[in-house]
């Protein structure tokens, strides 16, 4: 920018976005000043140099107004965690799993982890059960990321929104057919 630019020649384009040509930097930086712009180098690695007259506050502050929007309008998906025991009653299941439907509504991912006490680690498949009918109930909304699997005393399964993306043919299910 400015006096920092260190080549020789540079190809001019003026504030309207017109090409002035191939000229002098010495003789560009005194037009900058004329018109009072900057010299900012646009593509350095050009031969020659691209150089521009434009007001390079202005400009920075135009960028970063728009990576500001841009950042605003990102969408951010966050895994949220939703924990069920295998006893649960029909109304608590029926909660947890309006809570569920409402975080794959938004957009985020669901971790949902059944907790095992005592016994009841006797009998994971009550578990398993759970999280297939909760992937069933919530079968148009979101589908099963990560199978159900246990942890420690916990298992675990992650449901992303959307519908299920679609599965690769695998060799092993077409050679079922005996031919």
């Amino acid at each position: 920018m400015n006096e920092r630019i260190r080549v020789r020649q540079v190809r001019l384009i003026d504030e309207n976005g017109t090409q002035v040509g191939v000229v002098d930097t010495r003789d560009a930086l005194r037009l900058a000043r004329e018109r009072e712009y900057d010299l900012v180098l646009v593509s350095p690695n050009a031969v020659p140099p691209v150089a521009r007259l434009l007001d390079y506050g202005k400009w920075r502050y135009e960028q970063q107004q728009a990576e500001k929007e841009a950042r605003k309008k990102a969408k951010r998906t966050e895994l949220k965690s939703m924990k069920l025991r295998p006893k649960i009653e029909a109304h608590d299941y029926n909660t947890k799993l309006g809570h569920i439907r409402r975080f794959l509504e938004e957009g985020h991912k669901v971790k949902v982890t059944i907790m095992f006490r005592g016994r009841e680690m006797a009998h994971q498949e009550l578990g398993y059960r759970l999280l297939e009918r909760i992937a069933k109930d919530l079968e148009g909304i979101g589908f099963v990321e990560m199978r159900p699997e246990m942890l420690g005393r916990d298992m675990n399964m992650v449901m992303a929104p959307g519908s299920k993306p679609s599965a690769p043919v695998t060799p092993a299910a077409s050679s079922s057919n005996p031919a």
